[in-house]
């Protein structure tokens, strides 16, 4: 796989040859911001780096930074939505790959929070819960080449914005608007581990107020550990209808097909050769077998019954196949009143394969056969094959009322209904071979088919204000969050020995979740800020917990935060700069317990509340451009220190004031950027993760690492026919080769499994316009 040179902190006012239309919603979001006298104009400049309302979050009333389309398009091709983060201060992000296309590698945390406690938006739109089943992760959703700019709030977002899953984290990814002039863009992208990414985007032109474009690629590449491959079709699509009073009507459409094999997590043992594998692995390289070994029988006269062919290959695959609609309404009544309503629409589907030993089958087999005669023997190892389907579709709303210049009144309501089921059965292959075709008609057991369903209902208000001649601005709001939530169906296999079909339904709601804000100009280039605020989420892997749950059990209580910012910024000619502290409270911690099954002695497990966690911390970002350098050679950086600890004990195990695991104490990233010529450009990017632990007793961790990547650009105005604006741009990743742990999947008190972070990567892209 490809790599992902880090991001810098963003780009220069962006260049009219690129496309470069602002969208609606950067448009409304400056709106907002310009109730309060904003800092001098005086950003640092370069091709390069952000203004500052990008890089430090100039005039936001809490920690928000952006990734800027010029950033973005220097980032290697093909880079998923979610690894574009590991450039905003405080965010942890750790991959698979080095492009992040695996999903079941990524990981995210940021101050006290991971990946499902995040809120993600496209457009406006929410992308509801980040789970690989039956979610909707960010990253089957964006294309780099389409995106105007990311952006996130580290610790209270915008209290407008709608979503079940953040406890305060939210991340805005807006597109660009359909260029005004007919014209394209074609890029194509090779790579290490046979990488290949094609991407082309023809604009339509504006036509009577009516514009659009239509996008797609392809990507397509070895892993980079073990055999098997990667392969994702992507298109995007936009048309927009601008009226002659401002508005507009835009209409977004996302189509995502994903398929891959995967590559297993490894145990500290096994990645230092230690754990006596049975096939001579070890080091980041452990990977699935790519042939069918000979291994003696563990059943007699049953050839394929050893339990360690479930590390053959062809029997760990992802398919995935993801469509979202959109429609905008932007509607300004008067000149005093804006409204902006969104209705989307989202239909998923795929599927999953694992494998499941013979002895393993038997034993369900057995355990459900009389009940269900119809199922087969196990012949020898199992293909297992998970289903997923859903259908989500909401609607926002709001309305901006605008008094003058200094203050605003807006409020809004969101609505969504989420409905998901999962299927899941073992099925006999041909002869029991690990490498026979599937027997579809000879189920062995049955082992899940479920569906679930989310209502989720929230509304806000919030007054902008500005006081003191336009030097402070102050935003105080609320917002009321209902979700209601059932499951019905064989949620395990002991729904089906025991013939049940149980219906949970719980649900979790408040109706006050403040938040509050202000921002003081200090003079023309400082900055004073503060927040706090309060929020509630949808339990994280709820189908999980309440797919293991008693059913006489209640599930668990909502997650909840309470977070506090305080920040400075300063704009100045040759540096911009901000500096953040934060103290965050998250409430009803989810951990697993176990539970006899009504009836019986057996026990299952489910989740339950066990307490909290408090992360404080500091996060610094800058840019500096000196003067000395003649202005060719520039900087940018971030640093946070963050310490997440619990604050209760679990069970039997004492972890109180223990770190929360994969929460680094310190995360820092650093660049120099080099304009050799106006032709050409140079950038050098550090990131260095401090040591985590892999446990909640914090008796295992993982030591720290740096990683260096580069980029370099080639390209200024050069022309050939038809073609325009040739680039040339080379991006490496682990520069030095560096051999590390990365992805951390975490345990109570036992040895956690890690994936190892990727190899030297490197990519060439040739882009032009047209």
């Amino acid at each position: 796989m490809l790599t992902a040179a880090i991001l810098c902190s963003g780009p220069l006012p962006l260049q009219a040859q690129e496309v470069l239309e602002e969208s609606p919603q950067r448009h409304a979001a400056q709106h907002r911001v310009a109730t309060a006298t904003t800092l001098d104009s005086v950003s640092v400049t370069g091709k390069r780096l952000s203004e500052a309302v990008e890089a430090i979050g100039t005039d936001h009333v809490t920690a928000t930074v952006a990734i800027t389309r010029q950033a973005l398009l220097s980032a290697p091709a093909g880079i998923t939505g979610l690894k574009m983060l590991e450039s905003l201060p405080g965010f942890n992000v750790q991959a698979n790959d080095a492009l992040g296309m695996y999903e079941f590698g990524n990981s995210v945390s940021v101050r006290a929070f991971n990946f499902q406690q995040i809120g993600f938006l496209l457009d406006g739109i929410p992308m509801g819960r980040s789970d690989q089943f039956g979610g909707s992760p960010i990253y089957r959703y964006v294309e780099n080449e389409n995106l105007q700019s990311v952006t996130a709030s580290s610790g209270a977002g915008d209290v407008s914005l709608p979503s079940y899953a953040s406890l305060g984290p939210i991340v805005s990814y807006d597109t660009v608007l359909p260029a005004k002039e007919f014209g394209g863009s074609l890029s194509q992208t090779f790579g290490s581990d046979n990488l290949k990414r094609s991407f082309a985007r023809v604009d339509f032109g504006e036509h009577a107020g009516l514009s659009g474009y239509a996008s797609g690629s392809r990507t397509e590449s070895d892993l980079w550990r073990g055999p098997g491959y990667i392969k994702r079709d992507h298109l995007e699509g936009k048309l927009r209808y601008a009226f002659a009073n401002g508005g507009a009507l835009t209409f977004l459409t996302v189509h995502n097909d994903y398929y891959d094999y995967d590559s297993p997590s490894i145990t500290k043992a096994q990645y230092q050769g230690a754990a006596g594998d049975a096939f001579g692995r070890s080091g980041r390289d452990f990977a699935y077998l790519g042939y069918v070994p000979e291994l003696a029988e563990s059943t007699a006269g049953v050839p394929w019954s050893n339990a360690l062919y479930n590390q053959y290959y062809k029997f760990a695959v992802n398919s995935r196949s993801d469509h979202l609609y959109g429609l905008t309404l932007d509607l300004p009544v008067g000149d005093n009143i804006d409204v902006r309503s969104t209705a989307y629409y989202e239909r998923k589907g795929g599927y999953g394969v694992s494998p499941e030993a013979y002895a393993t089958s038997l034993a369900s087999h057995a355990a459900e056969a009389a009940t269900y005669p119809e199922l087969v023997a196990p012949r020898g190892i199992q293909y297992g094959l998970s289903g997923i389907d859903g259908i989500r579709k909401g609607i926002t709303s709001k309305v901006d009322w605008h008094f003058g210049d200094v203050h605003t009144l807006s409020a809004g309501f969101w609505y969504e209904d989420d409905d998901y089921r999962r299927s899941q059965r073992r099925y006999n292959v041909q002869d029991g071979h690990p490498d026979g075709a599937v027997l579809y008609g000879e189920v062995v057991h049955h082992q899940r088919d479920y569906a679930s369903a989310r209502r989720t209902r929230q509304f806000f208000l919030r007054d902008t204000l500005g006081l003191l001649d336009d030097r402070l601005r102050l935003d105080i709001g609320f917002k009321a969050t209902s979700i209601d939530y059932a499951i019905e169906g064989h949620r395990n296999p002991a729904d089906y020995i025991a013939q049940r079909t149980p219906r949970l339904t719980d649900g979790w709601r408040d109706s006050f979740l403040p938040q509050v804000g202000a921002v003081f100009n200090l003079n023309a280039t400082d900055q004073l800020f503060a927040s706090y605020s309060e929020n509630l989420a949808l339990p994280r892997g709820a189908d999980d917990i309440f797919s293991a749950a008693s059913p006489a059990v209640r599930g668990p209580a909502a997650e909840t935060s309470s977070n506090w910012e305080l920040g400075y910024r300063t704009n100045r000619s040759t540096l911009n700069a901000s500096a953040a502290l934060y103290y965050t409270r998250f409430d009803n911690r989810l951990q697993s317990y176990a539970a006899p099954v009504p009836g019986s002695t057996t026990t299952e497990t489910f989740f339950q509340n066990v307490g909290a966690v408090d992360a404080y911390g500091v996060e610094l970002s800058s840019q500096w451009k000196p003067e000395a350098l003649g202005g060719r050679i520039y900087f940018n950086g971030n640093l946070s220190w963050n310490v997440s600890t619990f604050q209760d004990d679990f069970s039997t195990f004492a972890i109180k004031d223990n770190d929360v695991p994969d929460a680094p104490r310190w995360v820092f990233q650093g660049g120099v950027t080099w304009e050799a010529a106006s032709w050409a450009l140079f950038h050098l990017q550090a990131r260095t993760i401090s040591e985590r632990y892999s446990n909640l007793t914090n008796t295992e961790s993982v030591g720290g690492y740096t990683v260096y990547s580069a980029y370099a650009d080639f390209g200024e105005a050069w022309d050939w026919g038809l073609l325009k604006d040739i680039k040339l741009r080379l991006n490496v990743d682990n520069l030095f080769d560096r051999d590390y742990l990365g992805t951390i999947s975490s345990t109570t008190n036992t040895a956690a499994t890690f994936r190892p972070g990727p190899a030297r990567t490197l990519q060439v892209t040739l882009s032009t316009r047209f």
